[in-house]
């Protein structure tokens, strides 16, 4: 259990956190801020006269009404134009209040809404730089949680929380520097309130915020489970794994439930503790200002002033218990959020990395060795050659390395030893962007996304024309079938490709590779799962997609396989050379489908 003084540390550590990739967004909207901040200062300065007209009407024409002698100024103005002025004056600094709160409250939410937009940019561009490694340690949905949900009520907060405290706490000093000026003694009175509720705000707070922290990690867990749950739904279905799934849905959700009630019990054990500190402070202002009108030290309006006072006074202390639950969850989502944000991308560029502008596609791996932990080798030592315009099967049982290797190629991860290189130099010498951008990719899964048929090709070279897609489509044998669908090129797909047939979902893939013209194409396993015809469809797509390049296969089909120049084995972490696989009379790729 963390003690108080544990919890502060945390808690401010995590504020520095979050405020430190904040701070430099905010500044970007200076303009903005200075104006909303000059909004608020109108709006205090309005708050500050709100209370002067009703004074002027309690001590200068209330008792000259009632006494009928004339109030200081009266013979100049007269009662009635005196109770006007009053009146006057109330609606101008009312209605001055009104706007200057309008526009402060607009200039913030704008302010908030443009940050929200760039720190959550931000932290999706930092995500997708990670390795898989990272990615393979981390829940998808915990991810989502924390790129959507968390940094929305970071917002939230900022806008309905942040906002009015900050104007609060202004309106707090011009008040309490004026109090001091009418009666000091009644001001010592309600500035005696503001340590005690720090004091019970500091307590509250940490306890609050690690609340709020376990409710977004039970959440996290709870958006990790329906995200596989319904990303698998087929397979749930099928085993019949609704039941179990909901237990574990419910346990997780009681968890985030328990969290929440927790940090709202807390709250709101504050929010009544402050009423009842405000309450005490109020009762006892009245009882000495009463006095002190009798004693004459103060005129019933100055009195009328001060209570008036009060309410502007203590409404920080009313905000920040109201919003303590919400702050203690920004706290939370903002320190989840600075996670992201603060890890460093496995993979990035060196600062001596250059661009490799047009590789030939030679290939070699050097006493390479890839461990996915201290006691789980998968490469040791592996060593191979591609030239270019070469074809190599790689074939080993599962989880020998085979997409291991793939990866490498892609530096979707780096060896612990050894190097790996494309036409003579390390990958670590290069940019990524240009490393990646030599090869083009087949699947075992196809990546596919909610959008176009047009657009899923277009991922390839985002600057290809029409004309350009459409000939790619072509050459992959999915040109056919694409003009079929309802709106053709532009037919929306289902997330992943649902809607379309595993043998469609492959051509749009090849077309998308084809589109990419790199020199080096990478199979992995990309006709698994299909059927014959549409094998012999997708493998004749591959032998046009292919031709000419260096070309690197991981699969068990002997179609697939028949056509390469060298077969390799991956065993036991090593590579080794197979004999030259058998060509047949008549080529299954050239013929398949064509």
């Amino acid at each position: 259990m963390l003690t108080l003084r544990g919890r502060a540390r945390v808690d401010a550590s995590a504020l520095r956190a979050t405020l430190r990739h904040l701070v430099p967004l905010v500044r970007q909207e200076k303009k903005l801020v200075a104006l909303g901040l000059l909004a608020v200062f109108v709006e205090v300065l309005a708050t500050l006269a709100e209370p002067w007209p009703l004074k002027l009407v309690i001590d200068e024409v209330l008792p000259a009404a009632l006494t009928g002698a004339p109030p200081a100024g009266g013979e100049v103005v007269g009662l009635p134009v005196l109770a006007l002025l009053a009146a006057a004056g109330l609606l101008a600094a009312t209605a001055l209040r009104a706007g200057a709160s309008y526009a402060s409250t607009v200039c913030f939410a704008m302010v908030g809404s443009r940050v929200t937009i760039r720190l959550r940019a931000a932290a999706y561009q930092r995500v997708l730089s990670q390795s898989v490694h990272y990615h393979q340690a981390r829940s998808g949905g915990d991810l989502l949680a924390r790129l959507t949900a968390d940094i929305t009520r970071l917002q939230e907060v900022a806008v309905t929380a942040g906002l009015p405290l900050l104007a609060n706490v202004i309106t707090f000093v011009g008040m309490a520097i004026v109090m001091l000026v009418l009666d000091p003694l009644l001001a010592c009175v309600v500035l005696l309130a503001v340590p005690l509720f720090v004091i019970g705000a500091g307590r509250t707070g940490g306890k609050v915020t690690s609340a709020a922290r376990e409710q977004r990690m039970a959440e996290g867990t709870v958006a990790g489970l329906v995200g596989e749950s319904l990303g698998s739904v087929r397979v749930v279905q099928a085993y019949r794994l609704e039941e179990p799934l909901a237990v574990r849905f419910g346990a997780s959700n009681t968890a985030s439930l328990r969290s929440g009630v927790r940090t709202q019990r807390l709250a709101a054990g504050l929010e009544r503790r402050t009423d009842l500190l405000i309450g005490s402070a109020t009762a006892v202002v009245l009882l000495i200002g009463t006095m002190r009108v009798v004693d004459g030290a103060l005129t019933l309006g100055e009195l009328v002033v001060f209570i008036s006072y009060l309410k502007s006074v203590f409404k920080p202390m009313r905000n920040l218990a109201k919003y303590t639950g919400r702050i203690g969850k920004a706290a939370a989502s903002g320190e989840r959020v600075a996670e992201l944000l603060d890890a460093e991308p496995e993979l990035r560029d060196e600062p001596w990395a250059r661009p490799l502008r047009r590789a030939h596609g030679d290939i070699r791996l050097v006493d390479v060795t890839v461990a996915h932990g201290p006691d789980r080798p998968v490469l040791r030592g592996a060593c191979l050659h591609v030239r270019p315009g070469e074809r190599v099967g790689v074939v080993g049982p599962s989880g020998s390395g085979k997409s291991t290797l793939v990866a490498l190629l892609l530096r979707l991860l780096d060896p612990q030893s050894g190097r790996v290189l494309l036409d003579g130099h390390d990958l670590r010498d290069l940019t990524l962007a240009s490393v990646r951008s030599t090869c083009a990719v087949v699947l075992q899964e196809s990546v596919l996304f909610a959008d176009t048929v047009r657009e899923n090709i277009r991922l390839a070279r985002p600057e290809a024309a029409d004309d350009e897609v459409c000939a790619a489509a072509v050459a992959a044998d999915a040109d056919a079938f694409i003009r079929e669908l309802p709106d053709g090129y532009d037919t929306v797909l289902a997330e992943r490709g649902d809607s379309l047939s595993g043998g469609q979902r492959q051509r749009l893939a090849i077309a998308r590779a084809v589109l990419r013209d790199a020199p080096v194409v990478l199979l992995d396993e990309p006709t698994t799962g299909l059927d014959a015809q549409s094998r012999r469809s997708v493998l004749a797509a591959l032998d046009r997609l292919t031709a000419g390049r260096t070309v690197l296969v991981v699969a068990h089909h002997e179609e697939l396989l028949a056509s390469c120049d060298r077969l390799v084995r991956i065993d036991d972490g090593r590579i080794e050379e197979l004999p030259r696989p058998a060509r047949p009379a008549t080529d299954a790729v050239s013929t398949g489908g064509a």
